[in-house]
């Protein structure tokens, strides 16, 4: 029996090994047809080939017509960000890239954010803090939003309690009402999904959860707050007219969670 524990320890250290190191796989969510969006989110510092290549190389594969970075495509201790230009540079080579701040990005401390900054600047990315752009894709008009929450929203000082919330109001105060026509929502944090959908959002693209970290039978368990079994990890979800579109994103140590870059059919 002991025999039989140590061998089950030595092949799950080795499969966490390749998950964490090697593995990259590619989620297809058949929504609609007409517009083929690639989703990447929560890069951190892992690292896909030299400047991503293999990354970029999967996502060159899947002919996307628009690229959606939802936030944290570094971690807040970098303070080198040569390889989140190069990997931006090779995407915006692919197809339009649109990119949000996660909380990384957010507590970046001042002379790090303004690094960040002119590494962005240096790509064609285009950086959406509560601010929208409009873009004709195939016959199809949409309006883009990118959401930035305050960051108490995440972290409470050095306290992962007592976080505030998120309200419609809030929302609009940040992106104004909802317009007509299609709307695209890139919004870093999947937990106020609820009001991005009072908000009227068609479809809300979110990173954040990493996927709950450790799944197991398809349920995540972890969450960035510090709790457990987060409301939203990975997947698509429905709330009223919105679709939540999840990543569990590519970066941040993780099992039977596999890093992923995620192929919507709008």
């Amino acid at each position: 029996m002991l025999i039989l524990i140590l061998i089950v320890i030595v092949l799950l250290a080795i499969y966490a090994a390749a998950e964490n190191l090697f593995i990259l796989t590619v989620r297809r969510e058949k929504l609609g047809s007409g517009i083929k969006i690639a989703h990447v989110s929560d890069l951190h510092k892992r690292r896909f080939g030299r400047e991503n290549v293999r990354l970029c190389e999967k996502i060159r594969a899947e002919s996307p017509d628009l690229i959606f970075v939802t936030g944290d495509i570094v971690s807040r201790t970098e303070t080198d960000f040569t390889t989140a230009g190069a990997t931006l540079r090779q995407l915006c080579g692919i197809a339009p890239v649109y990119i949000v701040f996660g909380n990384h990005e957010q507590s970046l401390p001042p002379e790090r954010l303004s690094a960040f900054m002119e590494m962005l600047a240096g790509t064609d990315a285009i950086l959406l803090r509560n601010a929208s752009a409009d873009i004709n894709v195939k016959g199809r008009q949409l309006r883009i939003y990118g959401l930035e929450h305050k960051y108490s929203t995440y972290k409470n000082g050095s306290s992962y309690r007592h976080l505030d919330g998120f309200t419609l109001a809030e929302m609009n105060a940040l992106i104004g009402t909802r317009p007509d026509g299609e709307v695209l929502l890139l919004a870093h944090n999947p937990l106020f999904a609820d009001v991005y959908s009072q908000w009227g959002a068609d479809c809300v693209f979110s990173g954040h959860v990493h996927g709950g970290a450790v799944r197991l039978f398809g349920v995540g368990i972890f969450s960035p707050e510090r709790t457990l079994f987060p409301k939203y990890t990975k997947g698509v979800y429905t709330l009223g007219k919105t679709r939540l579109l999840l990543s569990a994103g590519l970066g941040k140590l993780r099992l039977f969670d596999p890093a992923e870059v995620v192929v919507y059919f709008l």
